[in-house]
């Protein structure tokens, strides 16, 4: 329970007051890590056939074609494994690399084992990598999805070498919201594609950052250029162009409600959690990201009274990280104060983690715009 709020000019009531996501610390078990590797709920039933392209973008037509030829070349079995059926595997490679390898390259085919899919904010690129994963003609224990906040926290909870074994034997693995965040990340996460590579595992990924040009404007990408261009290496760039399909046509999300309004809608949405937002930013600083998932368990909707501007960069991208797991969660969000809009200065906007800044404005905006209904008109 929130022992800030209580309903304004009426007396609490235990059995109906909100939850707090303050009052939570998760514990998330190696096992869950894993078993948690497929498409988040929002993107349980996606399929190439629900994506619907814009008409004035060709390159997400093409994405879609060149995507399920991917998953049709997955088809065969584990690309290292003995005896396995080449035929579908090999030409579902030739399509996805455009033919570029001969005769000689049939035990493995060369050039990239992986595709990338670059483009700006809301133009589905989430969709069409669940959509990969769910066109795989595989069991779902040897297909993993994840973010990359995900993967590597799996790494660290499983160890590199566990981590390399766990995954080894799948088909493919697909990585949303790719990024590279510091140089730590840059070495071990071009450490682990590679042995999954040489492993023969299929590799997918989703970024608003060319993979050549990952880390810009973060740290000092050019002193790790041998393993960005490593990266690199392992993927076909597919551009996916457009405007963010979440606002497409689409009335504007409400303005901030009161916090009168905010606190009597968390005592009456069951399964509402209601947080001062100032504290909600402290309390994220003291769990893992990788947590954040599980901070929203059995929460069905979020109320935040007093949303104001994120005070520094750290606190921002902790938030990023809460904003993806309530979209990924379909969990609406209704708000007093600043709308989202305001939440980043700048500064903030114009520095090298703007993409990411851009992403939670625009995935905030379509939950306060879910989050509508639970204010009595």
């Amino acid at each position: 329970m929130s022992s800030s709020h209580a309903v304004p000019g009426s007396s609490p009531i235990a059995e109906t007051a909100p939850l707090s996501l303050c009052a939570r610390e998760p514990h998330v078990p190696a096992d869950r890590l894993v078993a948690e590797m497929v498409p988040p709920p929002r993107f349980d039933s996606v399929r190439f056939d629900t994506y619907v392209p814009d008409p004035n973008q060709p390159s997400q037509t093409e994405a879609v074609r060149v995507l399920s030829d991917f998953a049709a070349g997955l088809g065969g079995a584990h690309a290292s494994g003995a005896g396995r059926s080449r035929s579908s595997s090999l030409e579902g490679w030739r399509r996805l690399t455009g033919g570029r390898f001969g005769r000689k390259a049939a035990a493995r085919p060369s050039g990239p084992r992986g595709v990338y899919l670059d483009g700006g904010y809301g133009v589905g690129k989430t969709h069409l990598l669940a959509s990969l994963w769910h066109a795989t003609p595989a069991a779902p224990s040897l297909k993993a999805f994840g973010t990359f906040v995900e993967l590597t926290n799996l790494v660290g909870a499983l160890g590199f070498q566990q981590t390399v074994r766990t995954l080894s034997g799948h088909r493919l693995l697909c990585i949303d919201e790719f990024e590279l965040d510091d140089p730590g990340d840059t070495v071990l996460v071009s450490s682990l594609l590679s042995r999954l590579v040489e492993e023969g595992v299929a590799l997918a990924a989703t970024s608003n950052t060319l993979p050549g040009k990952l880390g810009e404007g973060r740290f000092a990408a050019a002193d790790f250029l041998r393993e960005i261009q490593g990266l690199s290496a392992h993927f076909r760039p597919l551009r996916i162009d457009g405007e963010d399909y979440r606002h497409r046509g689409l009335p504007e999300a409400p303005p901030p409600f009161t916090d009168e309004q905010v606190t009597r809608a968390a005592y009456a949405a069951p399964g509402a959690a209601l947080d001062d937002f100032p504290a909600l930013l402290d309390h994220l600083a003291r769990v893992h990201p990788s947590r954040y998932g599980a901070l929203t368990d059995g929460v069905r909707a979020v109320c935040l009274t007093d949303v104001r501007p994120v005070p520094d960069q750290s606190t921002a991208l902790r938030l990023v990280v809460l904003a993806d797991r309530l979209y990924d969660r379909e969990v609406p969000v209704l708000a007093s104060g600043l709308p989202f809009d305001r939440l980043f200065s700048e500064e903030m906007l114009n520095g090298g983690y703007r993409k990411k800044y851009f992403r939670a404005i625009s995935r905030l905006t379509a939950l306060a715009r879910d989050a509508k209904g639970l204010v009595a008109q």
